[in-house]
């Protein structure tokens, strides 16, 4: 997957919790709740592209940790909206894969940078100049 297609998917994927957000019920849980997941799912978007911008590959990991925790978060937000009865499973399961997925896609590629940049760190210490 691409960069670009990336930055789309988590840019739908904050709409789509916006729209989720707008139906919860305007109780106590549902407005905590739903104010809690609107902020961790638009921000995946937000570090996502924040960490495409880094200036090295340092700040690039520590950005896509970020969005890592945050997308992990938007799931937990969606399992309880669930779990908790605010909206039916059928509105929630296709926002819980997309989160999942997301986790996921962000968890390998955190992984995967975080290799690279100990291996750089790695190399210059065995090859000082």
């Amino acid at each position: 997957m691409t960069e670009a297609e990336l930055k789309d998917r988590t840019r739908k994927f904050a709409l789509r919790v916006m729209k989720l957000v707008d139906a919860l019920p305007r109780t106590i849980a549902g407005r905590s709740i739903g104010n809690q997941l609107f902020r961790s799912a638009t921000s995946v978007g937000a570090n996502y592209r924040a960490a495409c911008k880094g200036r090295s590959l340092a700040e690039f990991v520590a950005k896509l940790g970020t969005v890592v925790e945050e997308s992990d978060e938007s799931h937990y937000w969606l399992e309880l909206i669930c779990e908790s009865g605010l909206l039916p499973l059928k509105r929630i399961e296709p926002l819980l894969a997309e989160a999942h997925e997301l986790t996921a896609i962000m968890t390998g590629s955190h992984r995967t940078a975080t290799k690279r940049l100990s291996s750089n760190r790695k190399s210059k210490i065995a090859n000082p100049k």
